[in-house]
C-alpha cells in the first residue's frame, strides 16, 4: 500500500490560511480616523477675548479654589458665568468685580448694597482681598469662570491616545469589539474547515485502503507502563517526592500567621502614593499617637476633613491617572468620606448624622507579642517606612515586612543605639562597651534579646 504524507498538506493549508488571516486583521486595524484631532483643533481655537482661562484657571486653583467652585456653594458662592450673572441680575459690571477682589472689606465699608448682601449671606465673614492682582489677573479668572466646562469624554480619549491605546474610532468608524469580535469569528470558521479537511481526507484514505504515516509506525509501549518496570527509576521517583513534600510542607508551616503582601480592599479608598507621597504629609500627621502611644492608631475622620472641607475634588489629570492605573475615581471616594462624617456639602455644615467606617486592619501582632510604637518612633528615632516600606509609593497599603520573631530579632541584632546627648545611656554605654569590646551598642547587646521585652 501507498503511504501517503497527508499531514504535509494541512500544514501547507493552514500556513496559507493564517497569512491570509493576519493581511486581514493588519488592513482593519490600519484604519485611522481624523475627528478626533478636529475636535481636540476646534477645541484649542475656542477662547475668551477678554482674557486667557488657562491663565485663570491656575489662579484660579492656586487662589480660588479652597473656598470657591465652579458649579456649586462651598465656603463661597459658585462661580461660574459669575460676571454674566451679576451684570443680569445686579447690574453690577467687571469695574465692582476689580473692586470687590481686590479689597472686599474696603468695598462693604463703603456701603456698597450688594456687598453687603454677600457680607451678610456668608456669616458675615469678608473675602480674602487680594490687592496684588492686576486688571489682567482678573480678567484671566473671568475669562476661565466664563469658559464652558470640558467633558470627561475627549479628556479620556486624550488620555487613551497618549498611552498609545489603539481606542475606538470617532464617527464613522469602527470600534474595537466589532473588529476583535469579527477576527475571532473568522478564526473560529477556520479552525472548523480544517477539522473537517483533515476528517475528510483520512475518510477517503481508509476507503481506498491507503496506510497513512502516523498508523504504519510500530506500537510502542506507553510510558507509564515502561516507567513502572524500572524499579530503579521508581525507587528515585518515590524518594524526590517524599522529600519535596516535606520541603513545600514545611515552608507551608512556617508561613501560618505570615501576612506579608497582605492588602485588602478598604471602604473608603486611601491613597498613601497620593497624600504621603505627592502632597508631603507627614505619616504622624494622621497616625499621631504613634509619638507617644503602643499603637499608632486609626486616624479620625475629622482630621481626613481639616482638609477636605475645601478639597471636594482632584486635579483631572490626578482622577484620569486614577481610573486608568487603578480603577478608582477618587471623587466618588470623597463623597464617601462626606456620608460617613455626616457633611452636606450645599450648605457647609454637618449635618450630625454620621456612620461608622468598618476599617480592615493590615498589621496584627499575636496578643502575645508587645511591641510599642512611641518606644520606637521617638525613643529611637525609627522611620515608619523601615518597617513599613515605602508608604509614599502605595496606592493601596498592604504588609510590607513579615512581622515575625525572626525579623524582629535581627533587626535588634543590627541597629545601633543613638547614644549621643542622651545622659540616661552614659554610664549603661560605657560598661557594655567595656564588656563587649565595641564602639557601638546594638539593641540586642542593651538587652533587645530578652524574652520578656516583647513577651509578658
Amino acid at each position: 500500500m501507498k503511504k501517503v504524507p497527508y499531514r504535509h498538506s494541512i500544514s501547507k493549508v493552514l500556513g496559507v490560511t493564517l497569512f491570509v488571516f493576519l493581511l486581514f486583521s493588519v488592513s482593519i486595524s490600519a484604519q485611522e480616523d481624523g475627528a478626533a484631532d478636529e475636535a481636540a483643533t476646534e477645541a484649542a481655537g475656542a477662547g475668551d477675548t477678554a482674557g486667557d482661562p488657562a491663565k485663570g484657571k491656575a489662579l484660579f486653583n492656586q487662589n480660588c479654589a479652597a473656598c470657591h467652585a465652579l458649579n456649586r456653594k462651598m465656603t463661597g458662592p459658585a462661580l461660574a458665568n459669575v460676571e454674566t450673572r451679576l451684570s443680569e441680575d445686579e447690574g453690577l459690571d467687571r469695574e465692582w468685580l476689580y473692586k470687590w477682589i481686590k479689597n472686599s472689606p474696603g468695598l462693604i465699608a463703603s456701603g456698597d448694597s450688594y456687598a453687603k448682601k454677600v457680607y451678610a449671606e456668608y456669616n458675615q465673614a469678608a473675602m480674602t482681598p487680594f490687592p496684588t492682582f492686576s486688571n489682567e489677573d482678573i480678567d484671566n479668572i473671568l475669562a476661565y469662570t466664563a469658559a464652558p466646562p470640558k467633558t470627561a469624554a475627549p479628556a479620556a480619549a486624550g488620555a487613551d491616545a497618549a498611552a498609545g491605546t489603539s481606542g475606538a474610532s470617532a464617527a464613522g468608524g469602527i470600534s474595537n469589539e466589532i473588529i476583535l469580535g469579527a477576527l475571532a469569528l473568522v478564526f473560529a470558521l477556520l479552525v472548523g474547515m480544517l477539522f473537517l479537511v483533515n476528517k475528510t481526507l483520512r475518510r477517503i484514505a481508509e476507503a481506498n485502503g491507503v496506510v497513512l504515516e502516523d498508523d504504519a509506525s510500530p506500537k510502542r509501549l506507553p510510558l507509564w507502563k515502561a516507567f513502572a518496570k524500572n524499579q530503579f527509576l521508581v525507587l528515585v521517583t518515590v524518594v524526590f517526592l517524599l522529600l519535596g513534600s516535606a520541603y513545600f510542607a514545611y515552608g507551608w508551616m512556617m508561613q501560618v500567621g505570615v501576612d506579608q503582601g497582605y492588602q485588602p480592599i478598604q471602604p473608603i479608598h486611601y491613597s498613601h502614593r497620593i497624600h504621603a507621597g505627592d502632597n508631603k504629609i507627614e505619616c504622624k500627621y494622621c497616625h499621631s499617637s504613634a509619638r507617644v502611644s503602643k499603637t499608632s492608631g486609626i486616624p479620625a475622620l475629622n482630621v481626613c476633613m481639616n482638609c477636605h472641607k475645601s478639597i471636594y475634588q482632584v486635579a483631572d489629570e490626578t482622577l484620569e491617572e486614577g481610573k486608568r492605573e487603578y480603577g478608582v475615581d477618587y471623587n466618588k471616594e470623597i463623597k464617601k468620606l462626606y456620608a460617613a462624617v455626616g457633611w452636606d456639602e450645599e450648605n457647609q455644615k454637618y449635618t450630625g448624622e454620621s456612620q461608622p467606617v468598618e476599617w480592615v486592619r493590615i498589621h496584627n501582632l499575636p496578643d502575645f507579642a508587645y511591641f510599642n510604637h512611641s518606644q520606637h518612633v521617638s525613643v529611637a528615632g525609627i522611620e515608619c517606612q523601615q518597617c513599613h516600606g515605602p508608604v509614599e509609593e502605595m496606592e493601596i497599603m498592604y504588609q510590607f515586612a513579615p512581622l515575625t520573631m525572626g525579623w524582629c530579632i535581627n533587626c535588634h541584632r543590627e541597629t545601633e543605639i543613638k547614644v549621643e546627648g542622651n545622659a540616661y545611656y552614659d554610664k549603661i554605654h560605657t560598661e557594655l562597651s567595656k564588656k563587649y569590646g565595641v564602639e557601638k551598642l546594638t539593641a540586642a547587646q542593651m538587652g533587645g534579646l530578652e524574652c520578656g521585652k516583647c513577651h509578658y
